[in-house]
């Protein structure tokens, strides 16, 4: 059984709102960030939280606020709780109930769709299943592959938005970075570029000048003879 507070940050709420607690103190007791306890007084961050009193859940006393409001210094501590919360321990694949096993065939094919970087590993242990069947699914060999529809697992209840989160910043960290669209050339390329090179070609200074001037002579020698003939 583990000691362990429950609701953090609605008793900050309480905790900034009703004592004189440092933002320190309040984040060490409630598992925050100081920032996110000064976020939390400037109004800028859980708001629509209704703040929940430690003391009377029994999880803080007046003498322990107090001792802390006369001592900066002090580390509030949780009292003795009347209801101990449990340690979650889980090994090995999670249990799926017989209610939600017809469910999770639906579940797989969410995750393969929605989440490709997930290992089969990870997907069989959000929803407790084998790396058999879900390769059946991916490659639509599962025997009821026709009537099989993506639903995400966590409003079927087979996992938690927490477990499913963890898993997917897991196999994002171990994912190369794919370079998208067009990238900059490294600095020791560019510094050797001829910036002229690109430059837009001037077509009138390509001209050759003889040329022209040698048209406009023969020009010029044509108009009298046509003159004569009239």
């Amino acid at each position: 059984m583990a000691n362990t507070l429950l609701m953090p940050k609605a008793t900050a709420v309480w905790l900034v709102d009703n004592t004189a607690l440092s933002f320190d103190q309040i984040a060490q007791f409630c598992g925050l960030h100081p920032l996110e306890v000064k976020a939390i007084a400037d109004g800028e961050s859980a708001q629509g939280i209704k703040g929940m009193d430690p003391v009377i859940t029994g999880q803080l006393s007046r003498e322990e606020i107090a001792r802390g409001e006369q001592d900066q210094n002090h580390r509030l501590k949780l009292s003795e709780p009347k209801v101990r919360v449990p340690e979650t321990k889980r090994k090995g694949p999670r249990y799926t109930p017989l209610s939600k096993r017809q469910d999770r065939p639906n579940a797989i094919l969410w995750l393969v769709r929605n989440h490709p970087e997930l290992k089969d590993a990870q997907i069989s242990r959000l929803v407790g299943t084998t790396k058999s069947t879900i390769e059946q699914i991916r490659n639509r060999s599962h025997w009821n592959a026709a009537n099989l529809v993506p639903m995400d697992p966590v409003t079927l209840g087979l996992t938690s938005q927490i477990d499913l989160d963890i898993e997917v910043q897991r196999a994002s960290r171990n994912r190369e970075v794919q370079p998208t669209g067009d990238t900059l050339l490294p600095a020791s390329l560019t510094e050797r570029l001829d910036p002229r090179a690109d430059a837009p070609r001037d077509e009138d200074a390509e001209l050759d000048a003889d040329a022209v001037f040698a048209k406009l002579s023969a020009l010029k020698g044509a108009e009298p003879e046509e003159d004569d003939e009239e």
